[in-house]
Parts: C-alpha cells; sequence; structure tokens
C-alpha cells in the first residue's frame, strides 16, 4: 500500500520506519526541513534501539520524507501521528493534530479512490468525531462514510523498545464505525494479523482504550510504589513481596518494581488528561488523582532519605540518570528533574551522569548550570552522595567506583545497585 505519515516525531518515525519494513511505500511529512532532510539520510532525530537500521535500509526506496503536503496526492491510507501536548490544567492541547487535518483535508479531495485518515495521536474520546472528522470534510469537501475513511489506531509504544513493540504488539486496536476503513487498517497491519490479537471496535472505544491502558499501568505503579513506602517503614523486602504477589495471575508480574516512579512523554500526560477530562464532564476520578500524587511525591521520598544521612549544602552530589527510563534521550517528565530540583534547593553542588548523550544534551537545556561528566567514574569522584535515579543495567555493573566518593551513601531509586561494605545503601521502598 501506499501510506502517508503526518508527523515525524517519536511515534511517526517508528511508524513510518516499520510500515516500509512491512513492504509498504511510505511517505512521511513533517514541517521541519532538518527532520525531514536526516530521514532522507536514514538518519533519526530520537534515540531508539534498532530505529536507525531500519531508516538507513528503507530511505530513499521505500520510505521518502518531505515538507509537500501534496505528495500525500496519491495514497491508500495516511495516519495523523502528531502530538498532543499538555495544557496547564492537564487537558491535551490539539493544536498541531488540528493543523495536520486542515493542512491534509486540503490535499484529501485530491486523492483518487476511498482514502482513510487514521488517527494515531492520542486524543480524548469523542475528539475524532467531533472535532477531527469535521475539520476534514470542512477543507476537503468530503464525506466521512461516502468519500473517505476514518479509523483510530492507539500506538502503545515504549520508548527504548519501540521497534519491538510495533512488530511484536499485545494487541491492536482498529477503531472505526466503516468497513471499508477496517478493511484498509487490516490490509496495513496484514503481516500481525495471524499472531496479534485484534480489537475491532467503534472511535471514541479505540480512542479512550489509549488512556485506559496508559492509566492502568500508571495506577499499578503507583499502588506498588504506595506498597513498597509501606514495606520501607517495616523493613520489609518490597520486591520479595512484589515476586510473591506477582504470581497471582489476577495481578501479574510486571510493573511491580516500586521505586522512584513514572515519567516520559506519555503516563503524566494521558494519566492527567484523563482526569482532567472526567471532571470536564463533572466526574472526579479520585483513585487516578491519588496515583498521580504519589508518583509526584516518590522524588521527595528519595531526598528525605537523603537528608537523613548527610547535610548536602555545599556538598558535591552525584545524580546517576536523567533519562525517565533506560533505553531512551527523552528527559520529559523524568523523576530526574525534580531531584535535580530538590538538591540545587538543599545549596548541593549537582554532578549528573547518563550513558545516553542525548539525554545530557537534552537535560542540559533545563538545567545549564548543573555540571555534567562522561562517565560515572569522575561523576562519583569526591561525591558526598550519590542517588541513582534511572534503571541503566550500566548502573548495576557499578562497583569500585563508589570508592571514589569522598563519603559513602548511595541512594538507589531504582534498586539496580548491589548493596556492599563500604557504602552506606539506602533503597526507596526497600
Amino acid at each position: 500500500m501506499r501510506i502517508g505519515i503526518i508527523g515525524s516525531g517519536y511515534v511517526g518515525t517508528t511508524v513510518a520506519a516499520c510500515l516500509a519494513d512491512f513492504g509498504h511505500d511510505v511517505i512521511a511529512v513533517d514541517v521541519d526541513d532538518a527532520v525531514v532532510g536526516r530521514l532522507n539520510d536514514g538518519e533519526s532525530s530520537i534515540s531508539e534501539p534498532r530505529l536507525d537500521a531500519l531508516l538507513d535500509r528503507y530511505a530513499g526506496s521505500s520510505l521518502f520524507a518531505t515538507t509537500d503536503y501534496d505528495d500525500l496526492a496519491d495514497v491508500d491510507v495516511v495516519f495523523l501521528a502528531l502530538p498532543t501536548p499538555t495544557n496547564d490544567d492537564g487537558s491535551i492541547d490539539t493544536a498541531y493534530v488540528e493543523a495536520g487535518a486542515e493542512a491534509l483535508g486540503r490535499v484529501l479531495a485530491d486523492v483518487e479512490g476511498y482514502p482513510t485518515v487514521v488517527v494515531k495521536s492520542t486524543i480524548v474520546p469523542g475528539t475524532t468525531a467531533d472535532l477531527i472528522a469535521p475539520i476534514l470534510e470542512r477543507e476537503s469537501g468530503l464525506r466521512v462514510g461516502t468519500d473517505f475513511g476514518l479509523a483510530v489506531n492507539p500506538e502503545f509504544l515504549r520508548e527504548g523498545s519501540a521497534v519491538e513493540d510495533f512488530q511484536q504488539p499485545d494487541k491492536l486496536v482498529f477503531g472505526t464505525n466503516d468497513e471499508r476503513a477496517l478493511d484498509a487498517l487490516e490490509t496495513v497491519f496484514a503481516p500481525l494479523l495471524d499472531d496479534v490479537p485484534v480489537v475491532r471496535t467503534g472511535l471514541s472505544e479505540a480512542e479512550m482504550i489509549k488512556y485506559a491502558n496508559n492509566a492502568f499501568l500508571a495506577a499499578k505503579i503507583s499502588l506498588v510504589n504506595e506498597l513498597g513506602n509501606i514495606c520501607k517503614e517495616y523493613g520489609v523486602d518490597a520486591y520479595e513481596v512484589a515476586d510473591a504477589i506477582g504470581l497471582d495471575d489476577r495481578i501479574g508480574e510486571q510493573f511491580l518494581r516500586s521505586g522512584v516512579g513514572w515519567g516520559g512523554s506519555c503516563f503524566p500526560k494521558d494519566v492527567a488528561a484523563l482526569v482532567a477530562a472526567a471532571r470536564d464532564r463533572g466526574y472526579d476520578p479520585q483513585l487516578l488523582q491519588a496515583a498521580i500524587d504519589v508518583n509526584d511525591h516518590q522524588p521527595e521520598r528519595m531526598l528525605d532519605l537523603l537528608d537523613e544521612h548527610v547535610d548536602v549544602a555545599g556538598e558535591r552530589v552525584a545524580v546517576l540518570g536523567l533519562a525517565f527510563g533506560s533505553g531512551t534521550d527523552d528527559v520529559r517528565n523524568s523523576q530526574a528533574i525534580p531531584i535535580i530540583e530538590g538538591l540545587r534547593e538543599r545549596g548541593a553542588d549537582v554532578i549528573a551522569y547518563d550513558p545516553n548523550r542525548g539525554a545530557v544534551e537534552n537535560m542540559r537545556g533545563r538545567f545549564p548550570d548543573v555540571t555534567y561528566l562522561a562517565s560515572a567514574s569522575p561523576t562519583l569522584s569526591g561525591a558526598a552522595a550519590a542517588l541513582v535515579v534511572t534503571d541503566w543495567p550500566a548502573f548495576g555493573a557499578l562497583d569500585r567506583e563508589f570508592d571514589l566518593m569522598a563519603g559513602d551513601v548511595v541512594i538507589d531509586g531504582r534498586r539496580v545497585v548491589e548493596r556492599r561494605d563500604g557504602i552506606t545503601y539506602e533503597g526507596l521502598t526497600w
């Protein structure tokens, strides 16, 4: 098939590369000339394992990037994969999706056949039908369900494993009110249909499934962190408790690692958006708000543990990990941000390190006065204390590097460091 992808950010780039790998001809549209140029050179603007290899393989052949929406005039299916950032009240900002729909609508009338527009962006229930569809109809002069199809296909891509998640998903969700649009989606994802559960549902249901998925996982992590905090008070190993309850198939073993909490581009944004949307409808989702509150408090608990051991005013303190999770350069909503803010408020001299250089540069934009070093050893050297914030496997291999510290306090927010003689070790929830 001929497929268009509007938006070449994290989701759009991954989808474009993976669909090219499925054998489709893909046109990626983005407003940023630099992003387009890099894609056509086979390079990604994001850090994601296996993605550059796919781009290098297909750029210039079955994958082409452009800034011109008119290049979409011969597509069969086009995905809207544009960001929906958070407003101050937690609601989503749909300006990028609206602008993309307007530009697409002006081209849609020139597309032959029955093109299908697929919303990949994360938007609250009703947005596709009540906002996107009217824009497309107004700009194109066409009618949904008569002249073109409309569908919702939410993404469930984890940063650090997005290519794998696309190629080996737990499920596919096809939201449509139109058999022809459903047929188009099934053709796009044909290589996966024999092995993956497919949920065929309506537009609003598909939109809600994405939010429900992320809200459930975020709440599960916050619940485990709450239990871990209680375990800490009793001197109980929270991980042994989690291993035991994970054997119950009603609970499951995944997302039971307590620690400093969740961040990134999805969980914080999606849970806040769902809370805001529910309140807009007159319902107060107290459990989801509690999940946010517990998560927001975890960095402060980590700093409180530090305070019990050392006064960091005027002292060098090492922060290990800046990305919100391992395998990515994304620092959006990283728990390292409130950790660094709290250390600076305490008068500490913050020295930071992350194995991903992109994460360092991204965090430097937020905290330009923090000292960033190129490896763990010089970061730990002379430090009164160290805080482990990201679960990079390399941090689990650290040992004698801690002997370079002037102090001996290690606060581990991810349970990746081994306890040993010579360091005063504190786990956040164990």
